[in-house]
């Protein structure tokens, strides 16, 4: 079971990326996903996420509402997190992660995180 998240880079503010979560070994399909972030010195914070079923709404924190968008394509095993109009206080290393705030009751449980993959933003 392992989740591979790529896409980051280095980008002016305004500018975009697209990050990708790819599931190897089951189907991410089975589960809710998120993104997490942490920027050096600060706490590990969820910044999306995605229920399983996508029967409501994906959750965004309020710094990256209208501006980040989660999808998910179960054929491809893969999540995607595509940011738009990037801050320099979005660097960070992002995660994708089945642990997020999207879990729902009756999904089945799997704590995997992927290896982060590092966002720098600059001004």
């Amino acid at each position: 079971v392992q989740l591979q998240a790529s896409g980051g880079g280095s980008v002016q503010a305004g500018g975009s990326l697209r990050l990708s979560c790819v599931g190897s070994g089951f189907s991410l399909g089975d589960y809710a996903i998120g993104w997490a972030r942490q920027a050096p010195g600060k706490e590990r914070e969820y910044v999306s996420c995605i229920t399983r079923r996508e029967i409501i709404h994906p959750y965004y924190e309020d710094s990256v509402k209208g501006r980040f968008t989660i999808s998910r394509d179960n054929a491809k095993n893969t999540v995607y997190l595509q940011m738009n109009d990037l801050k320099p206080e979005d660097t960070a290393v992002y995660y994708c992660t089945t642990n997020s705030p999207c879990y729902g009751a009756g999904d089945p449980y799997l704590d995997a995180w992927g290896q982060g993959t590092q966002v720098t933003v600059s001004s």
